[in-house]
């Protein structure tokens, strides 16, 4: 099979092309001829490097859509334009949209978050139909489109009108990894991941500081290890001071001697830092400037590490996290409830059997979804949408 994928690829710093990196290397172990047309392209050349394109014996087209980024949407668009008569899918990671905001405007858009609030939300959601429309239209004459999760899909199909079975689930891949136990000594978590407003990290370190503070003797027994990209590259901007608040509020709460930084790790590093810790703590926040557009609903890249590294996960209820640790590795609690943050990590600092539990789970899930195993499924579905194509013509 000979396939085109539309995607950020590597070093790009965001987790889509984290997940594209893995996801296209797996498909290439899998015997699948994976192309690249947008690879090294400026996003004002897309439909010059599109058209340019020799697409003679390409089976089918994929983008990797979400992050708000729009090229590998008008890539999309283009092709149904212009190449029809090819089958085309893409991965929605953020499912109820595909887009957030309307192509045309980028100039607009950055122009208006120079006002005073709520004039850039008012902006936005003035722009806002028109956008849903037209998402609704790219996501309705695809083959098909992929949610990570049972959860995405179902808002997929609600919020893009899809007809049943044009949407389908196929679980984020993770690495495969041999199993090791959560180390004996001291409770270590981990919050893992890119370093940006919206992650909720202030949430969790106030519930660490209140955490010590209803049981003082915790303090030379649990630590927390604060890991990932400080300089992600955000669709919607972001605010340098960021990770300068973060340790500002650490020294506030006074917990600079509990909390170890590892920013910017090697990839290669990431399992045996995921293995050094007894679970991870992802205290996503709903992002407010999407809240009137949407809801955000995929998963994270980071979850898949903790999965293929036999850990477990405290997790808020944001995004799809409930779903992703409802097999027994890991709790769930309300986002942004900084006393239920807090009342977690004082349950597993005095019942760490739990987290011995939620490991072994956790590693259950990491063996079914490893990348080999994803790349299958992806071409299983794949050839479906191929052969729909064939009969359809």
């Amino acid at each position: 099979m000979r396939i085109a994928l539309l995607a950020p690829l590597p070093p790009s710093q965001t987790g889509i092309a984290d997940y594209a990196g893995h996801w296209r290397a797996a498909m290439q172990a899998n015997g699948v001829e994976v192309l690249t047309p947008l690879a090294d392209v400026a996003e004002a050349d897309t439909v010059r490097a599109l058209a340019g394109f020799d697409w003679r014996g390409v089976e089918l087209v994929h983008g990797e859509l979400g992050g708000g980024r729009r090229r590998e949407f008008l890539a999309l668009e283009y092709l149904q334009r212009t190449r029809p008569e090819l089958p085309r899918s893409a991965t929605a990671h953020d499912p109820e949209r595909l887009i957030w905001r309307a192509p045309e405007l980028p100039a607009l858009l950055r122009w208006s978050e120079r006002l005073p609030r709520p004039l850039p939300q008012v902006v936005s959601l003035l722009g806002d139909p028109h956008t849903l429309a037209r998402e609704r239209r790219l996501a309705q004459a695809l083959s098909g489109v992929v949610a990570l999760t049972y959860t995405g899909a179902d808002c997929l199909r609600r919020r893009m009108r899809l007809t049943p079975g044009k949407a389908h689930v196929i679980a984020h891949g993770n690495a495969a990894l041999d199993y090791q136990a959560p180390p004996a000594g001291p409770l270590h978590l981990l919050y893992f991941g890119f370093i940006y407003p919206g992650k909720g990290i202030e949430d969790l370190l106030d519930a660490l500081a209140k955490t010590y503070q209803a049981a003082p003797t915790l303090r030379g027994q649990l630590r927390l290890t604060l890991a990932g990209g400080s300089a992600p590259q955000l669709a919607f901007g972001g605010d340098g001071g960021y990770l300068r608040e973060l340790r500002g509020r650490a020294a506030r709460l006074e917990l600079d001697a509990a909390l170890d930084w590892r920013l910017d790790l090697p990839a290669a590093e990431i399992p045996d830092l995921i293995r050094q810790h007894h679970a991870m703590v992802l205290p996503y926040r709903e992002p407010r400037r999407l809240g009137l557009l949407g809801q955000m609903r995929g998963t994270s890249g980071a979850l898949s590490w903790a999965a293929a590294c036999g850990r477990g996960a405290i997790v808020s209820d944001a995004r799809a996290f409930a779903e992703e640790v409802s097999g027994g590795n890991g709790t769930v609690y309300p986002a942004g409830d900084v006393d239920a943050l807090a009342a977690r990590l004082l349950a597993v600092a005095h019942a760490p059997q739990q987290l011995i539990d939620w490991s072994e789970q956790a590693a259950r899930i990491g063996q079914e979804r490893q990348w080999r195993r994803i790349a299958l499924r992806f071409r299983d579905w794949f050839e479906r949408l191929q052969r729909g194509a064939a009969h359809a013509s």
